[in-house]
């Protein structure tokens, strides 16, 4: 699974998503009553330091009263004055039209001597298989997984859902209505990307090998 795609030895559960409905109206909202600030600097850094999450792009234009192009130049700006700086702690991470405040991956022995350490969460094969899956066909739902692998995907997509690594996208306009899958914004922090379009490609064979290890698999269990 190396050359499909690696996933992060330590998975962060991650907070529950804001409802789309309030942030829309908290935006517009925002748009009405706000006009630019002159030093938009401090404003972006206090929020994201506040928030803790991370914020869209759209909602911090909103606050310092520009368009979203200028507000992501100013937060890039803001990230190369960080990295810039080894005396530093924190840097942005930006996640597609998201941003948020973390602290440097190398601080990270100083927090855990204060703070408690992260669980490390193993993924199987099996799991793993099913999430490379996932990111790459979504929106996917259980049957088509179950295609690929040629297995029940049951155990590892509810694993998957308590790690906060996929979430439910709606459900598909057809018989039975299947629940559709796809990933979430915690996965971009594990694989270290601001996007899907920044994971790596794969070959179109390569899911043909996933109903093989499959097969493999089930045959090894029933030898047992």
């Amino acid at each position: 699974m190396n050359n499909v795609v690696n996933i992060a030895d330590k998975i962060e559960i991650a907070q529950p998503e804001e409802n789309p409905e309030s942030i829309a109206e908290q935006e517009e909202t925002l748009e009405a009553e706000l006009e630019p600030i002159p030093d938009p600097e401090g404003a972006l850094e206090a929020i994201l330091f506040s928030m803790g999450d991370s914020v869209s792009i759209a909602r911090l234009a909103a606050v310092i009263g520009r368009n979203e192009e200028e507000t992501a130049n100013i937060l890039h700006e803001m990230q190369t004055v960080y990295d810039a700086d080894a005396k530093r702690g924190i840097t942005l991470t930006f996640l597609e039209d998201h941003v948020q405040m973390c602290s440097k991956s190398e601080m990270f022995e100083h927090i855990v001597k204060i703070a408690k350490a992260p669980k490390n969460y193993a993924l199987t094969d099996v799991t793993l298989e099913t999430l490379s899956i996932i990111a790459y066909k979504q929106p996917v739902t259980r049957l088509e997984i179950e295609k690929i692998r040629g297995v029940s995907c049951d155990h590892a997509v509810n694993k998957l859902l308590e790690l906060n690594l996929i979430q439910e996208l709606g459900r598909l306009d057809a018989p039975g209505k299947p629940i559709l899958f796809g990933t979430t914004e915690q996965f971009l922090r594990s694989f270290g990307v601001k996007s899907l379009d920044e994971l790596p490609d794969v070959s179109p064979d390569r899911l043909e090998e996933f109903k093989e290890e499959a097969a493999k698999e089930v045959q090894m269990d029933l030898e047992i």
